[in-house]
């Protein structure tokens, strides 16, 4: 009876959570331009402020320039701001001042399904849905089909692991990808991110959690996932920035170097 009060309180706080999020007001898209920009990469974030709520600001007059096919990292100490950087440039916030241009136009001009079309973003934390590996890689996108999905888990080296599950491609990963290691699961993020072909890709902390085995083969697949798109790389561990063109070191929300 204990342990079913616990379950009862665990519901009642996920349900008040539920209600919040369905009583959010839903932002209105605005006209999309007549003729969007063609997609080659090029990001310039230009006097950048941005503060969580009526916090303290989280950048001040960040400004920075990424020509196409440039790939540059992000580097600073815990909480300077790298990953509101890559959140607000794929719209996860809308910032206060300054303006985040992507091939020359401000990113809330772009419908948001066509902004994140064009960035594509591969975080620590990797979610997978309670589906196949075919369905996590593709996510149920229908022009991308079963040659293409099978072509990016073999570039980016996961197709050992991939052949050794029960049923291969079919095999259900389970809730949030519990059948799977954290190594095979950012893998699989990796994947996705190339089936997807964007032309600007963000590796926020991606490979912060992977095995050594794991990383071992994610560096020999990354030079072919970034190869001719614009990157921005958040990481703090050398082997995995000492690739890029330029580092961009950010200091309480400030780009110092």
């Amino acid at each position: 009876l204990a342990e079913k009060y616990n379950l009862l309180q665990s519901a009642m706080a996920s349900g008040e959570r539920l209600v919040a999020l369905l009583d959010e007001p839903t932002d209105v898209e605005t006209a999309a331009p007549v003729q969007l920009p063609a997609a080659r990469g090029e990001i310039e974030f230009d006097d950048v402020w941005f503060r969580y709520g009526d916090d303290a600001w989280t950048l001040k007059g960040v400004s920075f320039r990424v020509a196409p096919g440039e790939r540059i990292a992000l580097v600073g100490p815990t909480g300077s701001g790298k990953t509101t950087c890559a959140s607000l440039l794929s719209r996860f916030y809308e910032i206060e001042r300054g303006r985040i241009l992507l091939d020359g136009l401000d990113v809330r001009e772009y419908p948001r399904e066509e902004l994140r079309r064009r960035v594509g973003l591969v975080v620590q934390d990797v979610f997978l849905f309670s589906d196949s590996v075919r369905e996590n890689v593709r996510l149920h996108e229908p022009g991308i089909g079963d040659d293409q999905v099978r072509g990016a888990i073999e570039a980016i080296g996961a197709d050992r692991f991939v052949d050794a599950l029960p049923r291969g491609l079919d095999t259900q990963v389970g809730e949030r990808g519990r059948a799977l290691s954290t190594g095979q699961k950012q893998l699989l993020a990796f994947a996705r991110a190339l089936a997807f072909d964007p032309p600007v890709l963000v590796l926020d902390e991606a490979t912060s959690s992977v095995d050594s085995e794991s990383e071992r083969m994610i560096e020999s697949a990354v030079g072919r996932l970034l190869a001719g798109r614009t990157s921005i790389v958040i990481a703090h561990r050398l082997a995995t920035i000492k690739t890029v063109d330029r580092i961009v070191v950010i200091h309480h929300g400030e780009v110092r170097e």
